[in-house]
C-alpha cells in the first residue's frame, strides 16, 4: 500500500529524515514512534508532500507521489490529520466534516452523476462518520466551542468522511483524557483492515495495542522495526527511547 525507498530530507545543515525506507501492507496499523525531534511528523510531512523531499521516493499502491501536489495525493485516497486539529473553528461540527466528505466525492464522482446523489452520498458520510466518533450530538455545535479531545475526535471524523484508503494520524490522542484514549484506540483499531493506517503517537499503551507493527526513528534514522512484542523487548530501542514507558505499557 504504502512505501518509501531512501526517504531523505535536509534543512540546510540538519538531516531531519535519513534514508528512511519502510514498506506498510495494505489493512495494516503501523506507528511510527521515536523521541523528539526523531523525524516523525517530517516523515508524514515528505509522504503527503507537505514538505518536498531532499531524496528518495514515496510510492502509494506502486505510484510515485514525488511530482503530485497535496491535494492530488489527497484525492487519491490519502488523508491526514495534525498534531495540532485542523478544523475550522466557526463553522459547526456537521459542516466542518461535510467539507471532507464532499470534497473527495467531487473529485471521484461520474461527471453523470446526478448532484442529489452525490449530495445524498455525502450526508450519508456525514452521519456515518460522526457516529463512529460518538459526536452525532454535537453536530450543530460550532467546532471552536469543542474540548481539545473532542476537536481531535471531529478531525477523525473529517478525514473518515473522506473515505480514505490510507489514514495518516500524527498523534491522535494527545490532550484526551484517558477515557477518551481508550475509546479512540479502540476505534482505530477497528477501522482496520478495511483502511491501512499509519500513525504517530507517544502514548506506548496505545501504540503497543493497536499496532500490527512498529517503526522507530531516532535522530531522523530507523532503528528498528517489529511486532509489539518485538519492540517492547529490544534493548536498543528502550535506551533510545522507550525507557520506563516499555515496561510502563507491558503491565
Amino acid at each position: 500500500m504504502l512505501e518509501t525507498r531512501d526517504l531523505t530530507r535536509r534543512f540546510g545543515g540538519l538531516t531531519a529524515v535519513d534514508r528512511v525506507s519502510l514498506s506498510v501492507e495494505p489493512g495494516e496499523i503501523r506507528s511510527i514512534i521515536g523521541p523528539n525531534g526523531a523525524g516523525k511528523t517530517t516523515v508524514f510531512n515528505l509522504i503527503s508532500r507537505a514538505v518536498s523531499p531532499s531524496g528518495g521516493d514515496v510510492r502509494f499502491k506502486g505510484r510515485s507521489l514525488i511530482r503530485l501536489s497535496p491535494s492530488e495525493i489527497f484525492h487519491l485516497g490519502i488523508v491526514r490529520s495534525f498534531q495540532v486539529p485542523h478544523v475550522f473553528r466557526r463553522l459547526t461540527v456537521r459542516a466542518n466534516v461535510r467539507l471532507l466528505a464532499a470534497s473527495r466525492l467531487r473529485a471521484t464522482a461520474s461527471p453523470f452523476a446526478r448532484a442529489r446523489l452525490v449530495q445524498s452520498e455525502v450526508n450519508r458520510r456525514v452521519a456515518e462518520s460522526l457516529d463512529r466518533v460518538s459526536m452525532l450530538a454535537y453536530a450543530d455545535r460550532p467546532a471552536g466551542t469543542l474540548a481539545h479531545g473532542d476537536q481531535r475526535l471531529l478531525e477523525i471524523a473529517m478525514a473518515l468522511a473522506a473515505a480514505p484508503e490510507l489514514l495518516l494520524l500524527d498523534e491522535p490522542t494527545a490532550g484526551m483524557s484517558p477515557e477518551e484514549t481508550r475509546r479512540t484506540a479502540a476505534l482505530l483499531r477497528q477501522l482496520a483492515p478495511a483502511m491501512t493506517l499509519v500513525i504517530v503517537e507517544h502514548d506506548m499503551a496505545v501504540v503497543m495495542t493497536i499496532s500490527d507493527r512498529i517503526t522507530v526513528l531516532d535522530r531522523g534514522r530507523i532503528i528498528a522495526e517489529g511486532s509489539p512484542e518485538a519492540i517492547r523487548g529490544n534493548a536498543g530501542v528502550q535506551a533510545a527511547y522507550l525507557g520506563r514507558d516499555a515496561s510502563n505499557a507491558s503491565s
